[in-house]
């Protein structure tokens, strides 16, 4: 059978996907510390609230709120055997706002990192990794989810760990990783390295690219070099909304709704298929970027001199694709975030 993801593929240049998750919870009174899972059975509502948001803004496809689903990150908060009931009931209420849209739209299963290091740098052993990442594919499953999603990964040895939870699963994935350290993941992966690395996995997702790291500017470069690399998988762009500033003890992203349009267009012209935002991302910057893309006709690939022209500058020289170490970037004068 053909999956859900893969049929709306099919039928359509690009999907819009959909926005901030913990921005948006923050915003509805989530508290630094909190588990946003929690919300999940003790403030459904709110969870329906978030969801809805993205999906009457016009998202093809959202995220459940279970990013931090693991036994390792509930840990934290003394829920690690709730990890299969938490991740479900994130999926269920998904699954009905989705089934109420009035039109197709997916829901997918969010996985992030588990938090801890993998083997041989720390102590999480594939076979663990592999153990906790399925509990909450099979909730996730359990619950409705139309694909996994796992998302702002660094270690490849962790990417590989949720491919293989999929497989057992018996889920169909996507998959992100941050490139958050000039160009490149925390633990060293280039663009060029993930789309490799991609192609070797039994079980390979269904599309692959980057979320969150810094700013829209660097994410839209990660995408070139995805593409650039030959591999020719669907692309995912989940950018941030400009960057974090500490405004009146909150964190403020400085994205305009019209710079998120802007960005959406040159992700979908540099090769992206899945386009969304990652933090600050919020209904008015989604309503603005499903717009654009339906009015703009596409156009060429943008430069990286287009691409700072329109968003800003570069947190670095080089995206480490050209074999350049990491370096800072020189100020730029074309710098005009919104």
């Amino acid at each position: 059978m053909t999956d859900a993801l893969s049929e709306l593929l099919a039928t359509r240049d690009w999907l819009l996907a959909d926005g901030a998750t913990g921005t948006t919870l923050f915003n509805m009174g989530l508290q630094s510390g909190d588990a946003p899972e929690l919300w999940n059975v003790e403030h459904p509502d709110r969870i329906t609230a978030l969801y809805s948001g993205a999906v009457e803004a016009g998202s093809d496809l959202f995220l459940t709120n279970s990013f931090g689903g693991t036994r390792a990150r509930l840990k934290l908060h003394d829920a690690q055997d709730r990890a299969f009931e938490l991740n479900k009931a994130a999926a269920e209420i998904g699954r009905e706002v989705a089934d109420k849209a009035g039109r197709r739209v997916i829901v997918a299963g969010s996985m992030g990192p588990t938090g801890e290091i993998m083997a041989p740098m720390g102590a999480l052993t594939h076979e663990n990794a592999v153990e906790m990442f399925h509990e909450q594919a099979e909730g996730l499953k359990a619950g409705g989810a139309d694909v996994l999603w796992v998302e702002t990964i660094s270690a490849a040895e962790e990417y590989k760990a949720a491919a293989e939870a999929a497989r057992l699963a018996d889920m169909p994935w996507c998959g992100t990783m941050s490139f958050d350290t000039a160009g490149r993941t925390m633990m060293g992966l280039t663009s060029a390295a993930m789309s490799e690395m991609v192609e070797r996995l039994d079980h390979k997702p269904l599309a692959y690219g980057a979320n969150c790291g810094v700013g829209a500017s660097d994410l839209l470069r990660t995408v070139l070099g995805f593409r650039a690399s030959g591999n020719e998988r669907p692309v995912i762009a989940k950018g941030n909304a400009g960057i974090p500033k500490y405004v009146d003890g909150h964190i403020h992203y400085d994205g305009t709704p019209d710079l998120m349009a802007r960005y959406a267009v040159l992700a979908r012209d540099a090769g992206a298929t899945i386009i969304g935002g990652c933090c600050g991302t919020q209904p008015e910057h989604l309503r603005k970027m499903r717009a654009a893309l339906e009015t703009e006709p596409k156009s060429a690939a943008p430069t990286l001199e287009a691409i700072t022209a329109a968003l800003g500058g570069f947190s670095s020289d080089s995206d480490g694709t050209d074999g350049a170490g990491p370096t800072r970037a020189r100020p730029s004068r074309r710098r005009t975030r919104g």
